[in-house]
């Protein structure tokens, strides 16, 4: 292999420091990883970050054992190298001090303010280094009546009204507000957060000067809301909570057949009509009731009856098949044993098995970005705790073997 053959980084050359925890920092950091900028996850001695011990689940063969793991640890954690520094002593704020100033990006999500009690807040370490892209993950931000509180994904739901839209409704059995089975406050801050660093990655190309990104778990999802949002303040209705339902489409959503269940998803009254004659039902197109997608919004009852009958005497499969081959819209409810045997999954090589010297086989989500000229390369499972403290106090700051004893020995690190 020569050098033109090695696969370029997108973001080759970035140092990031990840003073992150939990999922939303640690994902955004994660994403950055993927794209080849150096991402090193500053941990607390010994606990690491707390994230590793929320389980069970936990990785297969550490149940127990010195080095036990959760399994949630895995999903936002890869292509990092992690170092343990205890800040709260001032030699270690200093170590994190000198390794602000080598770096190009700082993520953190702390309670706002705690960080500049050490002389490690934006303010502090952009007059050491002006080109530092700080960047801080909280539950409401950096201002405003809630920035001091505690913010996690599971009260951000609640609070910025994912769970008003979320579950069956009233009157019907189980109903009542229901939060979203993966964490997707933590998701969209994590992505916002990456997006924001590129974004300022890009100004500095151009200025020369890095800046302060605040990103909230809150604004994050309050701007994901998207159709919930867009219809409450521009045409004054909510849309409240219907269950597999789609607020806004018909038929959307999710139908017995002979074995089991499968989705239908038809958006648009072009799609409706290929479904009305792959059923055996191409009168459905002209009837007035169903003509139109706001008809069938409105006759949703009607149809989701007509449909249910319609599919009996067939199994999943075969619909799935059918549908499909009629260009709409379906495909069935896979658990996650399915995804592992997925065509699909395994062609696109979603799955990614990683070595890691002490747990073995570490899989992990592939990531969705897909780079003609710098592709994704997955370096390294996610780290020990602390497994790479020497190697990288060595490699930033120079310091030599008796430096690093004589910090442990201390308990800086």
């Amino acid at each position: 292999m020569t050098m033109n053959d090695i696969p370029k980084d997108a973001l080759a050359g970035i140092r990031v420091l990840d003073m992150t925890r939990v999922i939303a920092g640690p994902y955004a950091g994660q994403i950055l990883a993927d794209l080849g900028a150096e991402v090193i996850k500053i941990e607390r001695q010994g606990e690491g970050d707390d994230i590793r011990r929320i389980g069970p689940p936990w990785l297969k063969g550490t149940e127990g054992t010195d080095h036990q793991e959760s399994t949630y640890s895995q999903s936002v954690n890869r292509n990092k190298r992690s170092v343990t520094i205890d800040y709260a002593q001032a030699e270690g704020a200093e170590l994190i001090r000198q390794m602000a100033a080598k770096s190009d990006v700082l993520l953190e999500n702390y309670r706002t303010g705690t960080l500049a009690k050490y002389g490690l807040g934006y303010e502090d370490l952009c007059k050491i280094n002006p080109r530092l892209i700080y960047c801080s993950v909280t539950g409401f931000g950096q201002t405003g009546p809630y920035a001091n509180r505690s913010g996690y994904d599971y009260l951000i739901q609640a609070m910025a009204g994912v769970m008003s839209v979320t579950g069956h409704r009233d009157g019907e059995q189980g109903a009542g507000p229901m939060r979203v089975g993966v964490p997707v406050a933590d998701i969209c801050a994590g992505l916002y957060a990456a997006i924001g660093v590129l974004a300022a990655l890009n100004h500095r190309n151009t200025s020369g000067e890095g800046q302060h990104i605040d990103v909230s778990l809150f604004d994050s999802q309050v701007a994901a809301l998207l159709n919930t949002f867009s219809s409450w303040f521009n045409g004054g209705k909510e849309l409240g909570r219907t269950g597999n339902d789609h607020p806004s489409a018909s038929p959307y959503g999710v139908y017995a057949v002979d074995d089991g269940f499968i989705l239908i998803a038809t958006f648009n009254d072009r799609e409706f009509s290929r479904l009305a004659a792959a059923v055996g039902h191409p009168e459905w197109i002209e009837d007035p009731r169903f003509a139109k997608n706001g008809a069938r919004v409105a006759n949703r009852k009607t149809l989701s009856e007509a449909l249910t009958a319609a599919l009996k005497g067939r199994t999943k499969a075969q619909w799935i098949e059918h549908l499909n081959a009629a260009t709409v819209s379906c495909g069935p409810l896979n658990e996650m044993a399915d995804l592992e045997n997925d065509p699909h999954v395994i062609e696109r090589e979603m799955i990614v098995p990683m070595e890691h010297k002490v747990n073995g086989v570490v899989r992990t989500a592939a990531s969705p970005m897909r780079f003609s000229g710098t592709p994704v390369r997955y370096r390294s499972a996610p780290p020990m705790v602390g497994e790479h403290t020497s190697d990288v106090l060595s490699e930033w700051l120079g310091l030599t073997g008796n430096d690093i004893d004589a910090l442990k020995t201390r308990q800086i690190i």
